[in-house]
């Protein structure tokens, strides 16, 4: 793809998308179905042709698949139960209900296999884009929802180990695709488990690297998986699947976030621009294909996590999060169109399903909570019961105290806590990017994250709107890309019911922190002048003077994470 082609792809796809947006805003639709209809008006199927083929835009689209392995293990047998699962009883359920409606393999022609898996899996994009904007990414509800994506996306590995091979299923074939993926997931995730935090922590205090150096790792990866003669799909989620193991995931998932964004307006776009002029037929069956999707997440997610005492709420909510297929789904549908596995009108079906479903789900999830409290009454009368435990106990554990940046000042409060042994240290979590402050804190107990403070979207993701007090104890002359003012406003914004501690060099500096709305400025040399005045006024009697001042002795049994 010559340059010259591609770039003014993306220049018309990010004008139309923008466009579509301001009226999709006014009109109080969401963006998803702006960038869709996008792709619609400048692609050559229905619209004016203004881009000619989706390829254009959709082989950079493609970059950005995102695994959080650790989310598995936050939910425990709820996520292991369910993601292990909910796939294969939606791939059943489907296949059951397009074999009765006259699908079928036959003709060397797989539909029925690629219709089920396609109906099984959901949005990772879609869900996760979804969930954060409502604040629900560390809900148990959340957590589930991610753990399930997260499986879901591994089946994904699988039927792309098998895809290849599907028309001449031979052991030894299949055994070699899955072998070369489950060994390149192994040696990847060693890698960053074991040598790449030796390199990374060598440019752990330069944030601004951190991005450029973790995307250089994902898209080796991806290159290595297409080098073994894997999929560049599967190269990506290995890729996203590697990097949950960083040590500075985290802060590299935050400063994504706009990245992502922007590949998934992309996606959208190329999806609108594949779609082709419908017909009644193909409406009608991706209709259906729709209602089938809720009912099996219902039937699947619902049941499982009832069986499993988690309780209507998070059943009903999972259910609804889930509610869609994947954008993966158009993918393997497009893979198996050139391996000549299905016909073109298979690949429409998943089309105008994804576009339904992604609509639908949409407005399901901002509305999700009403919509649970409308189904459980009638669900109590059937018999299910609510469980809070876990939500109570979760909200027992959260943090409510942010400590932003470790600087020496806060190194002395550490202290401090340890030395009065202050149950405030249960309740804090430290952010800094000084990996051996971080290595160091954790070892002492802590709750300490690495993370850039200058970048809000981290901060989002280690949950500061949970906070009740926030703490900067850096100031400005220190601070890299933010200010205390920055911070400040920043907590208004996203923990707004939280009081804030700042610190000041300057008087002047300090009253407009006040009048920003500061709770309290710390100005540490009037704190400073106060004790230089009490120990001048008792220099002339040492018996007092020693009260007010850390001996020789005290100093040198002092041991601080920053001395």
């Amino acid at each position: 793809m010559h340059h010259n082609e591609l770039l003014p792809a993306i220049a018309i796809s990010v004008i139309a998308a923008t466009a579509l947006g301001f009226i999709a805003k006014v009109v109080r639709l969401p963006l998803l179905i702006a960038y869709i209809l996008a792709g619609v008006v400048i692609g050559p199927k229905v619209g004016f042709g203004w881009v000619q083929s989706e390829a254009q835009i959709q082989s950079i689209s493609e970059i950005g698949l995102e695994i959080d392995l650790k989310k598995l293990f936050r939910a425990g047998k709820a996520v292991s139960v369910t993601g292990l699962l909910q796939a294969p009883i939606c791939f059943a359920m489907a296949w059951a209900v397009l074999w009765w409606a006259g699908f079928t393999n036959e003709n060397g022609k797989y539909e029925l296999v690629y219709l089920s898996f396609g109906l099984a899996i959901s949005s990772t994009m879609i869900v996760v884009k979804a969930l954060y904007e409502k604040h629900e990414l560390d809900t148990l509800a959340g957590r589930i929802t991610l753990g399930v994506l997260v499986f879901q996306d591994i089946w994904a590995i699988i039927f792309l180990a098998i895809q290849p091979n599907l028309l001449d299923p031979q052991f030894l074939l299949l055994l070699s695709s899955f072998a070369k993926g489950a060994g390149l997931v192994v040696c990847c995730l060693l890698l960053s488990k074991f040598v790449l935090p030796r390199l990374f922590n060598m440019i752990a205090k330069l944030p601004e690297f951190m991005l450029v150096a973790s995307l250089a790792w994902c898209f080796l990866v991806a290159s290595l998986a297409t080098l073994a003669g894997l999929s560049k799909e599967m190269g990506a989620l290995i890729a996203g699947l590697s990097l949950s193991t960083f040590p500075y995931n985290l802060d590299v998932v935050a400063k994504v976030i706009n990245i992502r964004d922007f590949f998934i307006m992309l996606f959208l776009v190329a999806l609108g621009m594949e779609i082709p002029m419908p017909t009644w037929t193909v409406v009608g069956v991706a209709i259906g294909l729709s209602m089938l999707v809720l009912v099996s997440r219902f039937l699947s997610v619902f049941a499982l996590l009832t069986v499993l005492k988690q309780g209507n709420r998070v059943g009903v909510i999972c259910s609804i999060n889930l509610s869609q297929i994947s954008e993966f789904a158009l993918v393997v549908g497009s893979i198996g169109l050139t391996y000549n596995h299905i016909e073109a009108q298979t690949v429409s079906y998943i089309v105008f399903t994804l576009v339904f479903t992604a609509v639908l789900s949409t407005y399901f999830i901002t509305w999700s909570h009403e919509i649970f409290l409308k189904l459980n009454p009638l669900l109590k009368a059937i018999g299910f019961k609510e469980s809070v435990e876990e939500e109570e106990r979760r909200r027992d554990e959260e943090k409510t105290v942010f400590v932003l940046g470790f600087f020496k000042f806060a190194s002395s409060l550490v202290y401090e806590i340890e030395r009065q042994q202050n149950p405030l240290k249960h309740c804090m979590r430290i952010i800094d990017f000084n990996p051996e402050v971080i290595q160091r804190l954790r070892q002492m107990g802590y709750d300490a994250q690495y993370g850039d403070i200058a970048h809000i979207e981290t901060l989002h993701h280690l949950g500061i709107d949970k906070a009740k007090v926030i703490i900067s104890t850096v100031p400005d002359s220190l601070l890299k890309g933010t200010s205390n003012m920055n911070i400040l406003r920043a907590v208004q914004q996203h923990a707004p019911r939280a009081k804030t501690i700042l610190i000041s060099e300057d008087i002047n500096y300090a009253v407009q922190l006040y009048n920003a709305g500061a709770d309290y400025v710390l100005i540490p040399r009037l704190r400073v002048a106060q004790q230089l005045l009490e120990i001048i006024e008792k220099s002339f009697d040492w018996t007092k003077l020693g009260k007010t001042t850390l001996s020789y002795q005290e100093l040198q049994e002092r041991k601080e994470v920053l001395s």
